[in-house]
């Protein structure tokens, strides 16, 4: 394995260029995946029946802390990278770990969000509206859920190893699937939580 040390350690092998190129077209499935989901709200989101709409149900701090906490995240795991670049294996697990813990403070908000829905009577069988509703937030609360299992497992893989060609690629195409969960999150944030709320 041929290391070119004049690039980044995530980038300094050819197997490593070929992992980051495949994950953006990975990536760029999971827009496809999150463009219908979208498409399939907005089509739906007038739909109520019976149920509340939005307006009812969204609240705005909720949504503000799992904004905030995430938004920061992205922060963080950019920190993390930057620590990586510079060697510094203490500086980078500690801002990964930072990472971590705001993506399961987001989602312990999100799922107590998810039970003042379900008891205040907006399940998924309230409406096609909600059926949408639950299913795209489902779908990036699960994406982050995930994200926190791969990051621990990076975090370890750089504790016995430290920083390997390897290692800083997995680290890198982890930054990459966190910030795109961010990007999501803000087209949430933005078209279905405010829009709802006007």
């Amino acid at each position: 394995m041929k290391i070119d040390h004049s690039l980044p350690l995530e980038y300094s092998t050819e197997e490593n260029k070929l992992k980051i190129l495949g994950f953006w077209v990975f990536l760029g499935a999971e827009i496809v995946l999150f463009s219908t989901l979208f498409a399939v709200y907005f089509t739906l989101q007038n739909n109520i029946g019976n149920g509340p709409g939005g307006s009812h149900i969204f609240e705005l701090t909720p949504v503000m802390i799992e904004t905030i906490v995430l938004l920061s995240s992205s922060f963080t795991i950019g920190l993390g990278i930057h620590a990586m670049r510079l060697g510094n294996k203490k500086a980078m697990m500690t801002f990964f770990g930072i990472t971590l813990f705001l993506g399961l403070g987001f989602l312990g908000v999100e799922i107590m969000e998810f039970f003042t829905y379900v008891h205040e009577g907006a399940t998924m069988q309230t409406s096609a509206f909600l059926s949408a509703l639950f299913t795209l937030l489902g779908t990036h609360g699960a994406h982050v859920t995930f994200g926190l299992l791969w990051g621990g497992a990076i975090l370890l893989q750089v504790k016995k190893r430290g920083f390997t060609p390897e290692t800083a690629n997995k680290s890198f195409i982890f930054s990459l699937y966190w910030h795109f969960l961010d990007v999501v999150w803000i087209f949430i944030f933005s078209f279905v939580y405010m829009k709802g709320m006007m």
